[in-house]
């Protein structure tokens, strides 16, 4: 006999197909827990033209808030001095518009969530635990929230960069714990999905028994793939291994780190380093090559569409992501289903992601002490391709395991279940 599939309304203000980051984190997420369950999608008007043009046959309510939205986004982008810095101002200026949007999904559905309607709500964006949720005490169906992430403070070795950040704001971060809503969405969620441990410590209202450990990256197999890559360690046809930068060119990124390892290393000069993205931090990083005469052994690619990122991923041995303070780290992941051998900081999600032999994680440090050691262990990799393929394996295997995104819409149906018939949540933790 066939289960009957559950009636999921799921919470999603940023849902874009279009959009980077977190909008299209949402999107991909909904999606495919839409593949396992009857979905509705409330999410916000703006994302309408994106998603109607996706032609996926999604359900979808449209809300307008855009009477404080918009003037509250203005403002926002006025304090930070546009969208790339000052991420912790963003999110201030995100509470009033989002309690908006949760007010208007209440008034829209009100009705049939007091009716039997949907058997569960599940709100997967915004993933900041700073930003409450106004309907979490009003239901009387069970509530999830996640995956949440977020709690992760700046390196104290790097001021410069929180400054270049325009991070100042993130002293009152904790003040969020004190706001209308804040308690109850936590006392009222029936579980809690946390992406990595920095978040979980943030939430002390919370019970084990009510947390469930789930990275909410993901990533499309489709795109991001091993098929016809070189293995991690093996030369190309020119003699030389080739390393991958890939990520917004912003100061706490450290984009220009592996720039540094290659001016200090005559070892390194024999290779090749690839750099995409694009950001403030451009102009200094195209000075630094100048200055050490690299023009020859590394390029500044731009920025490229997603298939672009992936075949050059396929075509490279390792990737170079010394974020100091990266909550998500989709990137990594992404360069994992592509078989490379990543090295990254040992500091929030990059750190765990590597873990347990699947890539190199090299310790915070003063930059200077950075530099140091990432050119020890760029240099140890070209001296090593059985160790590069070895962690590409081991990471290959991690991702293709548990977070594309078919297998993350599966556990979502699962978890729902779970929570629907007053299941232990433990068995759900990923890992």
């Amino acid at each position: 006999m066939m289960t009957q599939r559950l009636k999921v309304l799921i919470l999603a203000d940023e849902c874009n197909p279009e959009w980077p980051s977190l909008p299209i984190v949402g999107y991909k997420y909904a999606r495919a827990i839409a593949a396992h369950c009857d979905v509705t999608i409330a999410t916000h008007v703006r994302n309408r033209s994106n998603i109607e043009a996706a032609a996926e046959g999604l359900k979808v309510v449209y809300l307008d808030t855009e009477y404080i939205a918009a003037p509250m986004f203005k403002l926002a982008r006025w304090l930070r001095g546009g969208e790339e810095v000052a991420w912790s101002t963003s999110m201030m200026m995100n509470y009033l518009p989002y309690l908006a949007f949760e007010r208007a999904v209440w008034t829209r559905f009100k009705s049939a969530l007091e009716a039997g309607g949907f058997d569960l709500v599940h709100r997967i964006t915004p993933m900041s635990p700073t930003l409450p949720s106004y309907i979490a005490h009003k239901l009387k169906i069970p509530f999830l929230i996640g995956p949440l992430n977020g709690n992760l403070d700046w390196p104290k070795a790097f001021q410069a960069e929180q400054a270049r950040e325009k991070e100042k704001l993130r002293s009152l971060r904790n003040l969020y714990k004190y706001l209308p809503y804040a308690r109850s969405t936590y006392d009222c969620a029936a579980a809690v999905l946390t992406a990595f441990e920095h978040t979980r410590a943030d939430l002390s209202r919370v019970e084990d028994a009510r947390c469930v450990s789930l990275p909410e990256i993901g990533f499309d197999p489709d795109i991001f793939h091993a098929k016809g890559a070189r293995a991690a360690g093996t030369r190309g046809a020119d003699s030389k291994r080739h390393f991958l930068y890939a990520g917004r060119l912003v100061p706490y990124k450290l984009p220009e780190l592996p720039i540094r390892c290659f001016a200090a290393s005559d070892v390194l000069r024999g290779h090749h380093l690839h750099i995409l993205g694009s950001g403030p931090e451009e102009g200094r990083m195209r000075a630094l090559i100048a200055a050490h005469g690299l023009d020859g052994c590394v390029t500044l690619e731009g920025r490229k569409t997603q298939s672009d990122v992936a075949e050059l991923m396929r075509q490279c041995d390792g990737l170079v992501f010394p974020s100091i303070r990266e909550l998500g780290a989709g990137v990594v992941i992404e360069a994992m289903a592509c078989g490379m051998h990543c090295l990254v900081a040992d500091y929030g999600a990059p750190g765990a992601l590597v873990a347990a032999g699947r890539g190199e994680a090299v310790p915070i440090a003063p930059l200077e002490e950075m530099v140091a050691g990432f050119t020890a262990a760029l240099e140890r990799s070209v001296g090593a391709p059985d160790h590069m393929a070895a962690c590409g394996a081991r990471g290959q295997a991690y991702a293709e395991g548990a977070l594309s995104w078919a297998k993350k819409g599966a556990h979502a149906a699962a978890l729902y279940r779970a929570v629907l018939a007053g299941e232990a949540l433990g068995g759900f933790d990923f890992d």
